[in-house]
C-alpha cells in the first residue's frame, strides 16, 4: 500500500484546502495510506475513509499583530519537524506538502531522505520576502512541485519536476450545482466569494452594489461574523449626503458605527457549503487587485462556470487561462470599476449575451476533469527519485 503523509498548515474553507481533501478523497479511493498533519476546523475536518490511518491536529489561527501570527507559525513549524521525524524509519513514505507554508515537515523529509512533494497553490514572488524564501526552500528541498497553473509555474527558477496539474472540483460538489441560465438570468444577482484581505475588493464590491441597486449583490466572507462587523464599522463609510440614503439599508456597529450598507446587498459569514450561492446566482466576479495579489488558480471562478455563471475576474494570473474574454466572462481589473459597471449592466440585460456566456462557461467547466487530476497527483506521487 502507498503511504502519504500530508501536512497543511490552515484549515479552513478556502481554495487549497478545498483542493487538498479532493485529492485526498481521490487517493484514499484509490488505496494509498494517508497520514494527515494540520489545523482544526476546516474542510479537512470532514475527511473520513478506512485508509485514512491518522489525524495529527493543533489549534491555529492568524492574529492582527504580524509578531504574534510569525510566533504561531514558527511554533508550529517546530511542532510539524517532530511530527516529521515520527517516520525516520519508515520507508517508502512520501511527504505531500500543500501549500509552500509547511516548511519544518519539509525540511524533516528532506534531512531524513524522505521524498518530498509540494502542491504549490501561492505566486510567492508577488507577496514578499518571507513568501520569496520558502519559494526557494521549496526548490531546494523539493523532489516534486505541482503548480496549479502554467502562469504559476513560469514564475519558479527551477524547471525540472515542475508539473501542472490545474484544480478541478469534487464530484459531490459538482451534484449541488443545478445550471439553468434562463432561470438564472432572471434572478439578477452578483456574487463576489472572498475574505476580509484588502486586495480581494470588498470596498469596491459594496461601491458596486451602491451605484447598481437595480441589482442583487451577495457578498460571501470567509471569516467570522465578529470579524466582518469590525471591518464592517471600520472601513465602510455612511452614505455621502441623504440625496443618496435610500441605497442604503443595514446599520453596521448599532448606535456607535453608523455606517451603512447598501439595502441591495446581503452579506454573509463564512459557510462550510456555498453550492447554494451558485445555484441562487446569475453572475460571479472577482475583484482582487492584481498589483497587490495575483490569482494562481481562481477555484471560485472555476466553481461559477461549473454552474453556468459567466464571471468578470482579473487580467493577470492562471485564472485568465480558463476564463476567455468575451466568451465565458470578461478579464477587467478592479481599478477599472465603471467599466466593471458597464459590464455588469449589459450581461444582466442581455438575454441572448447572458446564455452565449453561460453555455460557454459549462463548456469551459468541463475540461478540468477529476480523475485526470488525480491521475495526475497520483502519478508525480509515485515517481521514483533519482
Amino acid at each position: 500500500m502507498k503511504h502519504i503523509v500530508c501536512f497543511h498548515l490552515f484549515n479552513d474553507y478556502s481554495g487549497s484546502p478545498k483542493v487538498l481533501k479532493t485529492v485526498l478523497n481521490g487517493l484514499l479511493d484509490r488505496g494509498y495510506a494517508v497520514d494527515l498533519v494540520s489545523s482544526r476546523g476546516g474542510v479537512l475536518d470532514e475527511l473520513a475513509h478506512p485508509n485514512l490511518k491518522r489525524k495529527f491536529t493543533y489549534h491555529y489561527r492568524f492574529s492582527s499583530n504580524p509578531a504574534i501570527t510569525l510566533l504561531r507559525y514558527a511554533t508550529i513549524q517546530v511542532y510539524t519537524f517532530f511530527v516529521a521525524f515520527r517516520y525516520l524509519f519508515s520507508k517508502d513514505v512520501v511527504f505531500y506538502i500543500n501549500t509552500i507554508l509547511p516548511v519544518g515537515a519539509a525540511l524533516a523529509g528532506w534531512l531524513t531522505g524522505k521524498k518530498v512533494v509540494y502542491h504549490y497553490h501561492e505566486n510567492a514572488f508577488v507577496k514578499g520576502r518571507f513568501y520569496r524564501f520558502l519559494a526557494w526552500a521549496m526548490q531546494k528541498m523539493a523532489a516534486e512541485i505541482i503548480c496549479v497553473s502554467a502562469y504559476q509555474a513560469s514564475f519558479l527558477k527551477r524547471k525540472k519536476h515542475v508539473r501542472v496539474v490545474p484544480n478541478t472540483l469534487p464530484s459531490e460538489f459538482m451534484a449541488q450545482l443545478h445550471p439553468d441560465p434562463a432561470s438564472a438570468f432572471e434572478r439578477k444577482t452578483v456574487l463576489m466569494l472572498s475574505s476580509l484581505k484588502e486586495y480581494k475588493g470588498t470596498r469596491e464590491f459594496i461601491k458596486l452594489a451602491a451605484d447598481l441597486p437595480q441589482f442583487k449583490f451577495v457578498l460571501v466572507i470567509n471569516d467570522t461574523q465578529e470579524n466582518i462587523d469590525k471591518y464592517l464599522n471600520n472601513n465602510i463609510l455612511p452614505p455621502p449626503t441623504k440625496k443618496f440614503g435610500e441605497k442604503y439599508g443595514e446599520c453596521v456597529g448599532g448606535n456607535t458605527g453608523q455606517r451603512w450598507l447598501p439595502s441591495n446587498l446581503t452579506v454573509f459569514s463564512r459557510q462550510e457549503h456555498v453550492a447554494v450561492f451558485y445555484n441562487a446566482a446569475t453572475i460571479v466576479i472577482n475583484l482582487t487587485d492584481r498589483h497587490q495579489a495575483i490569482e494562481t488558480f481562481g477555484l471560485t471562478s472555476l466553481e461559477a462556470l461549473s454552474c453556468g455563471l459567466p464571471v468578470i475576474v482579473p487580467t493577470v494570473g492562471g485564472i485568465t487561462e480558463f476564463v476567455i474574454e468575451a466568451y465565458d466572462g470578461y478579464r477587467i481589473d478592479v481599478q477599472d470599476l465603471p467599466i466593471i459597471e458597464s459590464r455588469i449592466i449589459e450581461i444582466l440585460q442581455d438575454r441572448t449575451l447572458y446564455e452565449y456566456l453561460s453555455n460557454n462557461a459549462l463548456s469551459v467547466s468541463r475540461r478540468y476533469d477529476l480523475h485526470r487530476m488525480i491521475d495526475s497527483v497520483s502519478a508525480v506521487l509515485t515517481i521514483q527519485t533519482q
